[in-house]
């Protein structure tokens, strides 16, 4: 069986490496082989994702033998547990903690707030001086202005949050990324430690006040997962979701002109982007038939979101951008039990954003060629570490 180096660098700010497309048209599964020589399957097709991802023999834990590490900065974090690295009961256990503070009606509640932090931010968007780089000057800072107000991070400590957890989501190096989630880790441990005899209604209030249920080790990193997973991949989607629809003026348009049209483009958008390719990473705890092949106890797995968003299977013409489209659901917040519990949050903050940037800044363009932007690493979020823009 012919092996296929994983993964694959990315060319383009808002497309997959060009490799999936020969891997979309090739068999259903196929032999990856990491940097480190370790080699796992690479599943090919929507379908098989959707059974895999649901199936109990599927573990999400990093520190399982097998478990299919792509970049050495995932070898780092292997110690590292959250909801995303745990399975079975103990995964429900917190998951079930946090679902109080992601139900549609928080939701829903949390309007006027997000509506509100979108205004200001556009508001100092539009007071700085051009070109204005729509990452770090107003992606990152509204996205994680919205956890703050999730989590309770008092006002005076917003500043120094948001310049720890930017220089996170800048970390190019191994070595920076250790050191920025090193600062950001002290910080949020600091700010447990304040809050365990408060007895407020924020998310950190809550679940600091539950009866030693958590420990402080497990508050900081319930906080650190909902930062960069919050912050990090809102943040992209907003800034490649801008970029993406300047660069198809036909749908931006249409848009504009039929506001109806914005839930319909955030779903689109969420599925030709995929911010979280790398999120499908699990390794076998049984033995799985499929296809003909076994998928053995210990072998590791890699389900690539952005190519199962591309299955032609599911989204006819997958390649084009059309804000109209309907059926098929994505794999942008995943499948199964570790689907995204904040994705109602991130629908509203991309709809709101849209909605309220492109009206509020009807002449926004990229400052440079889409060619000449730094792309993130493969491994990493699909997305670009700054976007200039002007107007």
């Amino acid at each position: 069986m012919t092996t296929f180096a994983f993964p694959e660098a990315r060319t383009c700010p808002y497309q997959p490496p060009e490799g999936y497309k020969a891997l979309s048209e090739g068999p259903p599964l196929v032999r990856a082989e990491l940097y480190d020589g370790a080699t796992a399957w690479l599943v090919t097709r929507n379908a098989d994702a959707r059974r895999l991802l649901t199936d109990p023999r599927m573990s999400s834990e990093r520190s399982a033998d097998g478990f299919p590490i792509v970049t050495p900065r995932l070898l780092e974090a292997r110690g590292f547990r959250t909801l995303v690295t745990m399975d079975g009961a103990e995964h429900q256990m917190y998951r079930r903690m946090l679902i109080p503070d992601f139900t549609m009606k928080r939701t829903r509640a949390m309007r006027p707030d997000v509506e509100r932090i979108v205004d200001e931010c556009v508001d100092r968007l539009l007071e700085k001086e051009k070109p204005v780089d729509l990452v770090q000057d107003f992606a990152a800072e509204l996205s994680g202005m919205v956890i703050f107000h999730l989590l309770g991070v008092p006002l005076e400590d917003q500043e120094l949050f948001t310049r720890r957890s930017a220089a996170l989501l800048r970390a190019v190096t191994q070595e920076d990324s250790e050191r920025a989630l090193g600062e950001l880790v002290s910080y949020l441990d600091d700010l447990v430690a304040s809050r365990e005899d408060d007895e407020g209604t924020w998310l950190l209030d809550r679940l600091a006040a539950d009866e030693g249920t958590l420990s402080r080790g497990d508050l900081v990193r319930m906080a650190v997962q909902l930062l960069v997973t919050g912050q990090g991949t809102t943040a992209q989607m907003i800034a490649l979701g801008a970029a993406t629809l300047l660069e198809h003026p036909d749908q931006l348009e249409a848009m504009r002109a039929d506001p109806s049209l914005v839930p319909g483009a955030v779903e689109e958008l969420l599925r030709y982007l995929t911010i979280a390719d790398m999120a499908g990473l699990r390794v076998a705890t049984e033995d799985i038939e499929l296809h003909g092949e076994t998928i053995k106890a210990g072998d590791g797995v890699i389900m690539p979101y952005a190519l199962l968003a591309r299955d032609p299977s599911v989204y006819p013409d997958p390649d084009r951008f059309d804000i109209r489209r309907t059926g098929g659901q994505h794999f942008a917040f995943g499948m199964g039990p570790h689907n995204c519990l904040a994705q109602g949050l991130a629908r509203l903050e991309l709809e709101v954003t849209l909605r309220v940037l492109f009206s509020r800044v009807p002449t926004l363009r990229l400052a440079v060629a889409l060619e000449e932007l730094a792309v993130r690493e493969a491994a990493d979020m699909q997305g670009v570490y700054s976007l200039p823009v002007t107007w």
